[in-house]
């Protein structure tokens, strides 16, 4: 598995049990801490990793309002847990990386990948139609 592939999923999993604990103040490091030392035994470099969990805690307020507005058939809390936090990364990507280093493309079939691997068998398809309707929104600006 590719470095920036297996830091999409640490960071995912990551944020799924800290939503799953309801987002307890402080909690976010420590499993992150664990879950690097659990799934990325070799990583040579875990600052991409951080900045996603950092990145997504920071924007997240943003970030969900735009999944509600991109899915308004699916409020935040009806979301699956893997769905909405896949979604967080993926959105956190698109519209606050560089987008040298992350194109939106490349940001949209990552989160896709992680929501096939991860949840269920119609999530790859949710996951690109609200990031494809983000992405959409972001080009006609």
């Amino acid at each position: 598995m590719a470095s920036r592939h297996l830091s999409r999923s640490i960071a995912m999993q990551s944020l799924y049990e800290w939503d799953f604990y309801n987002k307890k103040k402080g909690f976010l490091e420590e499993i992150t801490k664990r879950n690097i030392k659990d799934f990325g035994p070799g990583l040579e470099d875990a600052t991409f990793i951080w900045n996603l969990i950092f990145g997504v805690e920071k924007h997240l307020t943003k970030i969900d309002r735009i999944i509600e507005m991109a899915a308004p058939e699916w409020p935040i809390s009806q979301i699956p847990i893997i769905d909405r936090n896949v979604l967080r990364v993926g959105l956190f990507e698109l519209l606050y990386s560089d987008k040298k280093e992350v194109p939106p493309k490349v940001a949209i079939n990552e989160a896709i990948e992680l929501a096939k691997s991860f949840s269920g068998q119609t999530s790859g398809k949710f996951v690109n139609g609200v990031l494809g309707t983000v992405f959409k929104q972001l080009q006609d600006e």
